[in-house]
């Protein structure tokens, strides 16, 4: 066999390759590769601290754990809270795409800023809710029940509102789902910058004085051990309804097609 007749015969036996034309199709590719690869240091480094790395540095004595606890969470902070940024950065352009488009669909092109700017403010009155329940508390409020009632009832709530306000015959079940899921991200996102980070900044910093000064643990450090670990308890569990909106928006059509 010629080699012309070769290459011929493997071009139609092989696989075919056709690109999407057009700078729409290859940006929504390139946001979709950065939020899944960030989103997955982020998520993995969130459950890396909550099933891994608390549980462990708990077990170890204090001249061990004051030792490694600087260097093991500046590293793990540095990846989580990066990472937590490009995530919900990348996802909130792709969002913006698709309610643009179904705005498009519905004929009204003002429809997407409407739906744009009550799933922020929702949102964030749900983020304000919930930060109360994430404070380090005596009596009634420290339980583990109230907090988690709370922070779920909030969170369906907010859920529920952010559905009926950018209900539209034309909303896609992407539209929706990432209408909960991404709120949950933003949630999350909050929390790791404006509660995590706030409080494991003083933390490692304390804890390196005390690992190479000798200099003792202020007074302080438990109730902002508490709150980053109560913070990062919350977004653990928040991460599972918000994978699952997430996934859904593409691989399980349930929300399509409701209307106001």
């Amino acid at each position: 066999m010629s080699p012309t007749l070769l290459s011929v015969v493997l071009l139609a036996a092989g696989p075919q390759i056709s690109f999407p034309q057009g700078a729409v199709a290859t940006e929504q590719i390139a946001l979709r590769w950065m939020h899944f690869v960030a989103g997955i240091i982020w998520i993995g480094t969130l459950y890396f601290n909550n099933l891994v790395a608390t549980p462990t540095l708990k077990g170890l004595e204090s001249p061990v754990r004051a030792k490694i606890y600087p260097a093991l969470m500046s590293r793990a902070m540095w990846w989580f809270r990066w990472s937590a940024l490009i995530t919900v950065t990348a996802g909130l352009r792709y969002f913006w795409m698709i309610l643009a488009a179904d705005a498009h669909n519905a004929g009204d092109a003002s429809l997407a800023w409407k739906w744009m700017g009550w799933w922020l403010l929702v949102w964030l009155v749900a983020f304000a809710l919930i930060y109360p329940f994430q404070l380090p508390h005596k009596g009634f409020l420290d339980s583990a029940l109230v907090r988690t009632i709370a922070i779920a009832a909030i969170a369906v709530a907010a859920s529920w509102i952010v559905l009926v306000l950018n209900a539209n015959p034309q909303s896609s079940n992407a539209h929706l789902a990432i209408s909960i899921g991404g709120g949950m991200g933003l949630l999350m996102l909050l929390n790791a910058w404006g509660i995590i980070w706030r409080a494991q900044k003083r933390l490692i910093a304390w804890t390196r004085a005390s690992a190479e000064q000798g200099t003792p643990m202020p007074p302080e450090a438990a109730h902002f051990a508490r709150w980053a670990f109560l913070a990062s308890r919350a977004g653990f569990w928040m991460s599972l309804p918000m994978l699952f909106f997430m996934a859904a928006a593409e691989h399980y059509p349930f929300l399509s097609g409701i209307t106001g």
